[in-house]
């Protein structure tokens, strides 16, 4: 059992639990769902109800329990960046869905994650805070309970080969739709705003290395943008992108910046992943992401993705 406790600072006197939790990015549904627990909510040890007032000095605490968890494990290779009582981050190759699908039922990373935790003795649901395709590799953060979803704060950052030459950066602000009569496929021009930023880090090849962040998260957001201003990501068919380098597009997620203030001393962490092999044996030039951290420090304020309450 994980067990987030809290003591009332001299500014939280006079609030509810209900105000309290707030304050620190828990919603309204997280705490009905705590409501519904045995000792889901403490106060100085004892229940507490979400309209209790609060003084200097108690001891507010929020308790998950052990979870069951009914997906089926697979002995899957699993890169763990990092791992606590709260989040478990991992490299997520290519080629590898997020979710169970037809054709994939089996070796996802849903599977690989459930037999993780079998093998360490954890039980938790299986709370991916975003997602990414299943041909994008890179870093991809779970929250082991509630309060680590519906309060994280993630920010990200993409690296991408496009084809043709980019130089300086820019920003492509433009709505995502699905393309009329396919169910997969997403065009520019209608359907729900999108906001990408870009910055070219260098060209080769007849191709660009870009890192790339988001405003918005729509569905291929990267790749549909890209497309649409005569840049299809490398190895990308499905939006015009040539298989000559490689044969997945070109999309890494090689930053992320995570932060989680209902997490007592968790503070604000960074992790990255290196590109994978296919992409350095398509593109030799590629340089190491940790040698490119330092392009963080240039890239202009982004909003944190703050996860739907509705994935608690």
């Amino acid at each position: 059992m994980r067990i987030l406790e809290y003591t009332v600072p001299p500014d939280g006197a006079g609030l509810t639990v209900r105000d309290f939790a707030r304050r620190l990015g828990l919603s309204a549904g997280f705490l009905t769902q705590q409501r519904k627990l045995e000792d889901g909510i403490l106060l100085n040890g004892a229940h507490a109800r979400t309209v209790d007032v609060l003084a200097m000095g108690d001891r507010l605490a929020f308790a998950f329990p052990d979870e069951e968890m009914p997906y089926l494990p697979e002995p899957m290779e699993l890169t763990v960046l990092y791992e606590d009582e709260d989040y478990l981050l991992v490299d997520k190759p290519a080629g590898m869905p997020i979710h169970p699908s037809p054709g994939h039922d089996r070796d996802s990373l849903l599977n690989a994650v459930a037999y993780h935790y079998r093998q360490t003795g954890q039980s938790h649901r299986f709370r991916p805070l975003y997602r990414l395709d299943r041909d994008t590799s890179g870093v991809l953060v779970l929250g082991k309970h509630r309060a680590a979803v519906c309060a994280a704060k993630t920010e990200k950052l993409y690296f991408a080969v496009c084809e043709g030459s980019l130089s300086g950066d820019g920003v492509i602000d433009l709505p995502i739709g699905l393309r009329p009569g396919s169910r997969i496929q997403r065009e520019c021009g209608h359907g729900d705003r999108a906001v990408t930023h870009w910055r070219s880090l260098g060209n080769f090849q007849g191709h660009t290395l870009l890192a790339l962040w988001l405003e918005t998260g729509r569905t291929h957001q990267i790749r549909v943008h890209l497309a649409h201003i005569g840049h299809p990501l490398a190895g990308d068919d499905l939006y015009g992108g040539g298989l000559g380098k490689i044969t997945r597009q070109a999309l890494h997620c090689g930053l992320l910046a995570l932060s989680c203030p209902a997490i007592p001393g968790f503070g604000r962490k960074t992790f990255f992943a290196e590109f994978p092999d296919d992409l350095r044996a398509a593109f030799p030039l590629l340089p190491r992401v940790h040698e490119m951290i330092k392009e963080l420090t240039v890239c202009p304020p982004v909003s944190p993705t703050i996860c739907s309450p509705k994935t608690c």
